[in-house]
């Protein structure tokens, strides 16, 4: 590097956002994610001994993959170079993997490839690294907040270690604003500012986990507040509220925290707890959620988790996603809170879905079994020369309007698909089949 080089450099350096600019460079200066790299564990050991594999980092934003990978960058032996996915093309990976040949043939050093957002690699990038990962001429680590298993191929996932770095703690994020504030070597001490108690909990909670989070915003608090008559800057809880004025929602409709969401959501209601629902629908209204696709969830629940057991469950949910399409947001969550709590406090049955599954097992199994005579149409000319229709008992002319005759294909004759629960109305067409068949012997 030259004179000039050098000078770009520090400028660059000093003008990056803060949190690039405390980004630890060596692993005791990591904040968090003890689960993974506490002195005891296998990520740890295998950074201070320089012996890694591929690694796959897989995490919320802010929570420190890029920096672990820049601490391994710190510590390893190996040529490390890195790339970003959103940007790369293959092009860009011939020319890592041109390089990482030429290291390994002249100086017998490894390449470890840093692969930021490695999910925004379509299927064919993915192959292409394959073959090298797989002889060793690359080492590779990715960074995602996506799950992996959903948006890396299998082959570079069974090749790989994946460490799942959790959210930050409040205490974790308070331990980095006060090294922002007060560190004058990389955060901006220099600046002689000072956070109060009630500011640094405000923004340590509202960061959500997200440690870019609240240095973005403490940074934003020091650039644009005057200094006090005591020559510091002050960043009481009023500033830290105007820098941060939403707390962050982990929230990627296309991503893994989506499906997370949406399971608990539906979950909660199927277990019936009301409060559980409605709060999760809140986290997915306030990340901006479609309306439309909350609704759909209402109404699969509904069927498949209430069933007959409440019948107007169903009716509840299909009116409250017409509705709430209608007003839109933001009336609609109201009507989806309406729905939702309906169809958590309503009794359960899934025997509609118990039914129609061992139904579509019998058809696979059975497939298309001859229907009685009796039950096929008879209006049309000629389907009595046929025998189609003939013997047919009409229910409406039988008390109770119920009459017994075969109805399943014979080779299903005393098969029963749908079982009422005990539960709800359930308990209703149980007792009224019951009877009817009493009567009719």
């Amino acid at each position: 590097m030259d004179l000039f080089e050098y000078m770009r450099a520090s400028s660059m350096e000093k003008e990056s956002p803060l949190a690039a600019r405390i980004r630890p460079a060596t692993l005791d200066e990591v904040v968090g994610q003890q689960h993974i790299i506490g002195k005891d564990k296998l990520l740890y050991r295998a950074i201070r001994a320089d012996k890694l594999s591929s690694l796959i980092f897989y995490g919320p934003p802010g929570t420190g993959k890029t920096t672990l990978a820049k601490v391994i960058a710190n510590t390893t032996s190996a040529e490390f170079t890195q790339i970003n996915a959103t940007v790369a093309g293959k092009k860009d990976m011939e020319e890592v993997v041109r390089a990482a040949k030429d290291t390994m043939g002249m100086y017998g050093k490894r390449t470890i490839l840093f692969i930021d957002e490695i999910h925004r690699f379509n299927k064919g990038q993915q192959d292409y690294l394959l073959p090298f990962v797989e002889d060793g001429t690359l080492i590779l680590i990715g960074a995602t907040t996506e799950n992996p298993y959903f948006e890396v191929n299998s082959a570079l996932i069974s090749r790989s270690i994946i460490f799942e770095l959790k959210a930050l703690e409040k205490e974790d994020i308070k331990k980095l604003l006060q090294r922002a504030v007060y560190d004058r070597d990389k955060g901006m001490g220099a600046y002689d500012a000072v956070l109060a108690e009630d500011a640094m909990e405000f923004l340590a909670e509202m960061a959500g986990g997200d440690a870019r989070h609240a240095l973005n915003a403490i940074e934003l608090g020091i650039m644009t507040t005057n200094r006090s008559e005591d020559g510091k800057i002050h960043i009481t809880l009023e500033v830290a509220q105007e820098c941060i004025q939403k707390r962050v929602i982990r929230y990627d409709k296309t991503g893994d925290n989506h499906y997370d969401t949406i399971s608990a959501f539906i979950k909660s209601m199927r277990g019936s707890d009301p409060d559980a629902a409605v709060y999760y629908l809140a986290r997915m209204l306030y990340a901006g959620e479609s309306v439309t696709f909350v609704a759909r969830r209402i109404m699969i629940c509904a069927a498949e988790d209430v069933g007959n057991a409440d019948p107007q469950a169903l009716s509840v949910a299909v009116s409250a996603s017409l509705a709430a399409e209608r007003v839109g947001m933001p009336e609609a969550q109201i009507i989806l809170s309406e729905a939702a709590i309906y169809v958590a406090c309503a009794p359960k049955s899934n025997a509609c879905v118990a039914a129609i599954g061992e139904a579509m097992k019998a058809v696979e199994e059975k497939g298309n079994l001859p229907i009685p005579v009796h039950l096929q149409d008879a209006h049309y000319k000629g389907a009595a020369k046929l025998g189609h229709g003939l013997g047919y008992l009409y229910a409406h002319d039988y008390p109770n309007h119920y009459v017994k005759q075969q109805y399943l294909p014979y080779e299903l004759s005393g098969r029963e698909f749908y079982r009422p629960s005990g539960n709800g109305y359930e308990v209703k067409i149980k007792e009224h089949m019951k009877r009817l068949k009493e009567a009719a012997g």
